[in-house]
């Protein structure tokens, strides 16, 4: 059907509209990865989510006791039908489900060459070895050749990358950043690296080593999202326009601020806030030493548009 071009309604103003994102990840019901961490992350870098699920994780804040992967098919068809419809700035890979949603989300993809990926690399305990061996090789073949930054941890992107690591020493950013470059990804940013005194390093690297990255202070609790959170604020402020080197730092400082104000809905692990800016300020002089005017839910996320 096309709209009236008369119509205000059917003709909004571009610059108005936020960019969008188009995000392939799975659904869970505590909202704390997978899409629910996404749409939250993308919302608060001022983009619109386009969620395109890909399976189901039975889970709370936890265990995961159970995954379903969608068929691929039923995968494609989600992505295809908004594509026709929305322009989007950018994607978001994160679990898939399957080799052969693997090879159908590539193909995707590589219809849109022109358009930044963020592939995020989490751990998946959930799917046995043949499972995650056949997983892992399609991710290697098929998507990591169309990615701009794979994003994971320190020791999941060394298994992923060198799986045969000696571990006499970590592997460094560059060594990961070489590995992935012959895979056909052009950066890796690496999370969780250990320093001395309880800090942890995270880094940009390419082929030619560290390009930027950002020190933290390690916190003691465990979080569930993280990863998700990163990666979609990452592909949400490349959507902008923002440059890579400066995107990097900008969704850092983001997810830092978003794990500080965490808060643990259950008996399990621990929520990051994306939405830690949005909180009330208090009123004068109530509770300025328990908020400080430094911390998170007084400072603005680090880019919003809207």
């Amino acid at each position: 059907m096309n709209p009236n071009p008369e119509s205000p309604e059917a003709n909004p103003d571009e610059d108005a509209a936020p960019p969008c994102v188009l995000s392939f990840n799975a659904s869970e019901p505590t909202g704390a990865a997978g899409l629910g961490a996404d749409n939250a992350a993308i919302a608060a870098m001022g983009a619109h989510a386009l969620p395109v699920v890909t399976g189901v994780l039975v889970r709370d804040t936890a265990d995961v006791f159970e995954h379903h992967a969608l068929d691929d098919e039923l995968v494609a068809e989600q992505a295809r039908s908004v594509l026709e419809d929305i322009t989007i700035g950018a994607w978001k890979v994160g679990y898939l489900g399957s080799a052969e949603t693997v090879s159908a989300v590539a193909e995707i993809l590589s219809d849109y060459p022109e358009l930044p990926l963020v592939t995020y690399l989490g751990s998946t305990p959930w799917l046995d070895d043949e499972q995650q061996s056949s997983y892992h090789d399609a991710l290697r073949e098929l998507v990591l050749p169309q990615t701009l930054v794979l994003v994971g941890a320190h020791a999941v992107l060394t298994e992923f990358l060198l799986p045969d690591w000696d571990g006499s020493r970590p592997a460094s950013p560059r060594e990961l950043a070489n590995a992935a470059h012959k895979l056909g990804a052009a950066h890796v940013l690496v999370t969780g690296i250990s320093l001395p005194n309880q800090f942890v390093d995270n880094v940009l690297a390419g082929p030619q080593g560290p390009i930027t990255g950002e020190k933290f202070e390690r916190f003691e609790a465990s979080f569930i999202g993280a990863g998700d959170t990163l990666s979609a604020a990452l592909a949400a402020l490349l959507a902008v326009g923002v440059e890579l080197h400066e995107a990097v730092g900008e969704a850092l400082a983001f997810l830092d601020q978003a794990l500080d104000a965490g808060f643990q809905p259950g008996m399990g692990q621990v929520i990051p806030d994306r939405f830690f800016w949005a909180l009330p300020v208090p009123e004068e002089g109530e509770a300025e030493a328990e908020t400080p005017e430094d911390t998170p839910a007084n400072q603005a996320p680090p880019r919003r548009m809207h």
